[in-house]
């Protein structure tokens, strides 16, 4: 018996570096697959991105110094268009918001044909490029866009009433009008697990659709809503497509600065700088995206 038993713990005590060493080759196979994408990772993002860095403080003196930074942050331009990014974000994260939730609203709980047709259309919309919404926008608000065409057939007048796609309104509208959807796809997710038997006994008790969307749907919706706006606001925070379709005069936006002053002034390092700017708040705005994403389970 005392035999079997020796015999038994000197086969475990073989057995267990045999398991160790299984163990590290798992290991060491698991990092030599992650190896690959962490290459191309490195290759495609990560330098260029660290050449960016690295140009921003380099000023055309030659050297390494932080002037770069000093002359883009003491410019009146920087300062411009720092406000402005954030306003046009902040006021079309706003709009896309009320105008999701209503639209959202309508899609899932107003019977209508057709609904389910519109909610898929509205997947499909997420794939638009966003100049293609601001050249529809250009053919019925331009210039010499539908609208201000018909104005000018039935008034007789030189130019037509609609000239604020050119304006920061006109921006505005294009942003709200692309980055909608982006609201709507959460909500739609969220009303879709809404327990219905919520809103019947609601409407059994007398409450009426305002008071059942406000104390049983929104609260229900809070977490759809903070995950799609996180993501509109990081999104209208880099849009560069609808600010240089629609031509807007005095409408620079962060983006649109690292543009004119890589291509128009080459000024690299300035560029440079306004391009870490950029990156910083929207990483910033990104991890932010994806807490409240984590917290709602989107």
């Amino acid at each position: 018996m005392a035999e079997a038993v020796t015999k038994t713990r000197a086969a475990h005590g073989r057995s267990r570096p045999r398991s160790g060493s299984g163990s590290a080759r798992t290991t060491l196979r698991s990092w030599l697959a992650a190896l690959p994408p962490l290459a191309l990772l490195a290759l495609f993002f990560l330098y260029p991105l660290a050449l960016v860095v690295q140009q921003s403080f380099q000023p055309d003196s030659g050297g390494t110094s932080v002037q770069p930074y000093a002359d883009v942050f003491a410019s009146e331009a920087f300062r411009h268009a720092l406000w402005t990014t954030v306003w046009l974000a902040l006021a079309a994260t706003a709009g896309c918001l009320v105008l999701g939730f209503l639209l959202a609203l309508v899609i899932a709980f107003v019977p209508f044909p057709g609904a389910k047709a519109v909610a898929r259309f509205v997947d499909v919309f997420l794939s638009f490029p966003s100049f293609l919404i601001t050249l529809a926008l250009l053919f019925i608000y331009g210039s010499v866009g539908m609208a201000n065409g018909l104005w000018t057939d039935v008034t007789g007048a030189a130019a037509g009433p609609f000239q604020f796609l050119t304006t920061p309104w006109g921006v505005l509208l294009a942003e709200v009008t692309y980055f909608t959807p982006f609201v709507m796809r959460p909500l739609l997710a969220a009303f879709s697990q809404l327990d219905t038997a919520q809103l019947e006994a609601a409407s059994s008790l007398g409450a009426r659709a305002p008071r059942i969307v406000r104390q049983v749907i929104l609260p229900e919706a809070l977490p759809a809503l903070a995950a799609g706006g996180s993501l509109v606001l990081v999104l209208c925070l880099n849009e560069f497509g609808i600010v240089l379709f629609t031509g807007a005069k005095g409408v620079t936006t962060l983006p649109m600065l690292v543009y004119s002053k890589a291509i128009l002034e080459s000024d690299y390092p300035g560029a440079c700088v306004v391009a870490v700017v950029n990156v910083l708040i929207s990483v910033g705005l990104y991890g932010l995206y994806r807490v409240v994403s984590r917290r709602a389970g989107a």
